[in-house]
């Protein structure tokens, strides 16, 4: 008695688009591995699709990935009965998108495999065994991101500047905010004529007349932030920054910073 067919349809996944312009990259690694197994399962009426979905350079927190939604589409449309990855996280890394996927998966009657983990959610055991998996996988990933908030949070009360592009009047070295004398300039025109304008849009046409801009900055990625006339809502944020009188933010909180003043108290309290 000859064996039912049974479509599978491999998916894979990279976070980051290096090295994807290799001749044989890590999402043809994972191709060819879902291929092998899948032939492994020939005995079993297994073939493989076509076509393949890949998504290169998307993060697995979100479902929002085109061969992934391309995926589904044919899967609600009872085109593909097995889904065939090289490890779960490469569907995804959250757990409740990944009860969603399990339940598009099981309104289709079909199923999903890891191939180095050896997964099936077609049995009871196989989606406890997956959810669980996932459970740490988050828990992991939970603990990772306070451990990072902790830290960044104990960095600022130490006064250190914690990166970003940095504000007009300083430039960074070494991690460090270190004054930029003729962008401090700027500030201090700035907190000055304030005091005597007492307007913002007042001061905001005044610096425009006066050719007097924003802070153009080129970030250690590429991305560039050109200058820009200073209109009154970045205004507002330069006199209200505790950076100018020495000292760091962070949320409700504000430390004494590790680099210098700008603006003396006088002019500050003014």
């Amino acid at each position: 008695m000859t064996k039912s067919k049974i479509r599978c349809a491999i998916y894979a996944r990279t976070s980051t688009e290096e090295g994807l312009a290799q001749e044989f990259n890590s999402l043809d690694a994972q191709i060819e591995s879902g291929r092998a197994y899948i032939s492994s399962q020939a005995s079993e009426g297994w073939i493989a699709l076509k076509q393949t979905f890949v998504d290169g350079g998307y993060s697995g927190g979100s479902l929002g990935r085109p061969a992934l939604k391309e995926m589904l589409d044919a899967i609600s449309r009872g085109e593909i009965d097995v889904v065939v990855v090289y490890k779960v996280d490469r569907l995804t890394r959250s757990l409740a998108d990944f009860a969603r996927i399990v339940e598009a998966l099981e309104k289709a009657n079909a199923s999903f495999v890891s191939v180095t983990q050896s997964f099936n959610t077609t049995t009871s055991m196989g989606r406890l065994t997956l959810n669980v998996l996932l459970s740490f996988a988050q828990f992991e990933r939970e603990v990772t991101a306070e451990r990072i908030r902790d830290k960044f949070a104990a960095s600022k009360a130490k006064g250190m500047w914690m990166g970003g592009c940095p504000p007009l009047g300083y430039d960074v070295h070494n991690r460090n905010l270190v004054i930029n004398e003729e962008e401090a300039a700027r500030v201090r025109l700035i907190f000055q004529r304030y005091v005597e304008l007492k307007s913002m849009s007042l001061l905001a046409a005044e610096l425009a007349e006066r050719g007097i801009l924003s802070k153009g900055w080129t970030s250690r990625s590429g991305v560039t932030r050109p200058s820009t006339n200073i209109t009154q809502g970045p205004l507002a944020v330069i006199l209200a920054n505790p950076i100018y009188r020495g000292q760091i933010r962070h949320k409700d909180k504000i430390y004494p910073g590790q680099h210098q003043a700008i603006i003396d108290e006088d002019l500050w309290n003014a």
